[in-house]
């Protein structure tokens, strides 16, 4: 999966097709030092948010970069108008899911918090489908709101350490594509594609 989404950039540098965004709208009181807290350690619990891909002897590679805390960037726009915030918060949302990764440079996800008072702020996260899917989203989101309480309470982190990383997953997946199995697989496309005209199909 990871490789495909690779080639696709390849072929397509910057496209933003496969980002993917999230935009969260938080009510009442918000501890943002708690927020940041929670950033950082989900991006220490997690190396995909810390992943890379370089080229290693002609081969795409994920790196993956030492844990370092990093600032929220946090927008102030307390001066929009209360009628005239939801717009705003799709608008400013929208421009940051159409911006581009570099995959060879990381992160390939991006955090930041609007703020329209004391007790409105939008988080917006993007992250890079080849970092992330539905699932992992899902988890992502459950682990924030987890943290966040933990840690605006003063408690430490309530989550019990990864046992496997997305990158385990993709070794795996890339080990039960080889040798006979593969062999199978292509064997049986290639019967079921034989004698089928080539498609003059634009790229």
């Amino acid at each position: 999966s990871q490789q495909r989404l690779w080639v696709l950039d390849q072929l397509e540098p910057g496209n933003p097709v496969y980002n993917i965004p999230l935009a969260v709208w938080l009510s009442g009181p918000l501890d943002i030092d708690a927020l940041q807290h929670t950033v950082n350690e989900l991006v220490a619990r997690h190396d995909s948010l810390r992943t890379k891909i370089i080229m290693t002897d002609d081969q795409p590679m994920q790196v993956v970069q030492p844990a370092r805390p990093q600032e929220l960037m946090v927008v102030d726009l307390e001066h929009i108008e209360p009628a005239d915030r939801e717009a705003e918060a799709i608008a400013r949302a929208k421009a940051e899911a159409r911006k581009p990764f570099r995959l060879e440079e990381g992160p390939l996800y991006r955090a930041s918090l609007l703020r329209f008072s004391s007790t409105e702020h939008v988080l917006v996260v993007v992250l890079h489908h080849i970092i992330s899917d539905d699932w992992s989203v899902a988890v992502l989101f459950r682990e924030v709101a987890e943290l966040y309480h933990a840690f605006k309470s003063g408690r430490p982190s309530p989550l019990e350490p990864l046992p496997i990383q997305y990158a385990d997953y993709a070794v795996w997946q890339r080990q039960q594509l080889q040798g006979d199995t593969l062999r199978q697989l292509l064997d049986y496309w290639r019967t079921r594609l034989q004698g089928v005209p080539d498609l003059d199909l634009p790229t």
